[in-house]
């Protein structure tokens, strides 16, 4: 019953069409480390592209590259999603990486393809707001990031990051596991930079550029692979 519950919450909270007349306005991140390669993963990348229907939620797909020895190389994949990965897995103590895997809010580890996992993970964090709203303002080719100072903070490792991702793309696979099969993926990141590492005390403004029309987001985080403190939507 607890996990009935905690499903309908999630896809009334997450899944459905409609959303809330006033999203949060820093959204719940949720990391889907994919690959074309693997079997278990077409329902993991269909909850992320449910998710990405709802502004309180900012899904990204990191498709890894340890699966195309397999027989199909996913085009999506890079080696730096890989080491993001490795990096989660470091700094909680594990020695191994999977897919599907998803990380919420760069704290919670869960199989991606477990909806009722996901549901229990993302319930603590819906509708709750951020301490921390990022200004962002995109102009063009061009964005202007201010983070405000985070309240009460110390001196701590924070690193503000850039995000830019492809909103939509179906593949029809030919080989490996997969083999016959045409997919959805959603929110496929395209890339990943470090804007700047940062101690959280004083604003901070960054100006970056934008070279094409995809959407981006903006992630302030806790170093090495800790707690995201915000985010923010360049679209």
């Amino acid at each position: 019953m607890r996990y009935f519950s905690l499903l309908s919450l999630f896809f009334a909270a997450v899944c459905a069409v409609s959303q809330p007349a006033a999203a949060d306005p820093s959204p719940v991140v949720v990391e889907l480390f994919t690959s074309q390669g693997c079997s278990s993963c077409p329902p993991a990348d269909e909850l992320l592209k449910r998710m990405a229907q709802r502004r309180d939620v900012l899904p990204l797909a990191y498709h890894v590259d340890y699966w195309d020895y397999i027989g199909w190389a996913d085009a999506f994949a890079a080696p730096e999603h890989t080491e993001r990965q490795r990096g989660y897995a470091h700094v909680a103590g594990r020695n191994m990486i999977y897919t599907p895997q998803m990380i919420i809010m760069g704290r919670e580890d869960v199989v991606g393809a477990d909806a009722m996992q996901v549901a229990d993970a993302m319930v603590q964090y819906l509708g709750h707001k951020s301490r921390l709203n990022i200004s962002v303002n995109r102009n063009g080719a061009v964005a202007s990031i201010l983070v405000p100072p985070v309240p009460g903070a110390t001196a701590r490792a924070l690193r503000v990051q850039l995000v830019r991702y492809v909103p939509l793309q179906r593949v029809e696979i030919k080989r490996g596991e997969l083999a016959g099969h045409t997919l959805d993926y959603a929110n496929i990141v395209k890339s990943h930079e470090v804007l700047a590492d940062w101690d959280g005390r004083t604003a901070l403004e960054l100006e970056t550029n934008l070279p094409d029309g995809l959407p981006a987001a903006v992630l302030v985080q806790e170093w090495p692979h800790g707690p995201m403190i915000a985010a923010a939507r360049l679209d």
